[in-house]
């Protein structure tokens, strides 16, 4: 009698099940073997994964923070703001923006960022979305590490929502000290005016609602210095909002 669970098996399946047993997959969250129907998050995992909600939510916390730390003396338009999940340095789900961003796992930042261009797609606050801008690397630190992970996640959100990317409309103009290591005040002016706006790139370009976009939201420093050089370059009626794979929260 055959087992039922042959009766599953595809020419895919069964080929990662060949492969597996030469190179391994493994969880990116508790770095178990994952099953050949598992793609880099085990089920286990990924039925625990703190997912947010925020795209379903025009005020949540993530947007009140960046609004917060927007605000200026004159208009700006409400600045939406969604996060896959709930970040926290303590538990292994760290791992997953980590894998991308020092291992260069690019099949588990493109699953993550799916997860999360999925859920903006249902969202009425993004159907709108009609330009992807990921947050930019120094041209040093980018040469050694070889790519820009925030690109990567522009990338999968853009082809979510049917929206264009730009990687190269902004460009980080010096060179700031990461930010993982800093305090709160300390990240806030790392960042202060390191962005600016490629004016050429600036030509032709009619847009109503970008989309920012980077790995982790913490608190909110680089992702409005991005914000703000935008502001300036493309005036106040531009609405320009955040996603990120990570948010640094309570659940």
């Amino acid at each position: 009698m055959i087992d039922p669970k042959l009766k599953t098996l595809t020419w895919k399946t069964s080929l990662l099940a060949v492969m597996d047993l030469v190179l391994p997959r493994v969880c990116v969250v508790c770095e178990r073997e994952l099953l050949p129907e598992e793609k880099h998050i085990c089920f286990e995992c990924l039925a625990k994964l703190p997912l947010t909600h925020f795209a379903e939510l025009s005020r949540n916390p993530m947007a009140d923070a960046f609004n917060i730390k927007i605000a200026r003396d004159c208009y700006e338009p409400y600045a939406y703001a969604a996060a896959l999940y709930f970040y926290s340095e303590e538990d292994n789900y760290s791992r997953i923006p980590w894998a991308l961003k020092y291992r260069g796992d690019f099949g588990a930042g493109r699953y993550f960022s799916n997860m999360l261009g999925a859920q903006m797609r249902q969202s009425d606050l993004f159907k709108d979305i009609d330009l992807v801008v990921p947050v930019p690397l120094h041209w040093l630190r980018r040469y050694k590490r070889g790519y820009n992970q925030a690109e990567v996640i522009a990338d999968s959100l853009g082809k979510a929502l049917n929206a264009p990317v730009i990687a190269d409309l902004l460009v980080r103009i010096r060179r700031t000290h990461t930010q993982t290591k800093l305090g709160m005040e300390q990240k806030g002016s790392n960042v202060q005016g390191a962005f600016s706006v490629r004016g050429r790139r600036l030509k032709g370009l009619s847009v109503k609602h970008i989309l920012l976009c980077d790995d982790v939201f913490t608190t909110g420093s680089t992702l409005s210095q991005c914000y703000f050089a935008l502001r300036d370059a493309l005036g106040p009626d531009v609405r320009i909002s955040v996603a990120t794979l990570g948010y640094v929260g309570k659940v």
